[in-house]
C-alpha cells in the first residue's frame, strides 16, 4: 500500500470513528490537472459532529505518521470543514451544505468509491 492510499484508509477510519455518513472516495487521479489525487467528502449530523470528525481525521492520520494537514478551513461555523493533507482534500459537510454544492458532481469525471456507513 502507498502512501497516499495508507493516508485514504486512515482519514476513511477517522470519519467512520465518529459514525461520519455517506463517505464518497473520488479517485482524481486520473484527471489532468486535478488540485489533488483524491478527495474524501463526508458529512456529519450537526456542527458539533462535523467539528468532532475533523479533529478525529486528524488524530488517526498522525497516529499513523501520515503527517499533519497543510492547511484546515471552516471549524469556525463547521458547516463545511476543508482539510488539505496535499495528495488528499477531507471535506466534511452538514448534510444541507454538502447538497447545495454537490462536489461529487462536480467531479463526475472522477471514480467516485461509496462506503458503507458504520453503525
Amino acid at each position: 500500500m502507498n502512501e497516499t492510499n495508507l493516508l485514504v484508509q486512515k482519514i476513511t477510519e477517522g470519519i467512520q470513528e465518529k459514525k461520519g455518513k455517506n463517505i464518497v472516495v473520488a479517485d482524481l487521479t486520473s484527471i489532468h490537472d486535478s488540485i489533488c489525487k483524491y478527495f474524501v467528502v463526508c458529512q456529519g449530523n450537526s456542527p458539533s459532529q462535523v467539528a468532532a470528525i475533523a479533529d478525529s481525521v486528524r488524530e488517526y492520520v498522525r497516529e499513523n505518521h501520515c503527517g499533519k494537514p497543510i492547511a484546515v478551513e471552516g471549524l469556525s461555523n463547521a458547516q463545511w470543514v476543508a482539510m488539505d493533507y496535499a495528495d488528499v482534500m477531507v471535506h466534511i459537510f452538514l448534510p444541507e451544505t454538502r447538497q447545495f454544492y454537490d462536489l461529487e458532481h462536480l467531479w463526475a469525471d472522477a471514480k467516485l468509491t461509496s462506503l458503507p456507513d458504520v453503525d
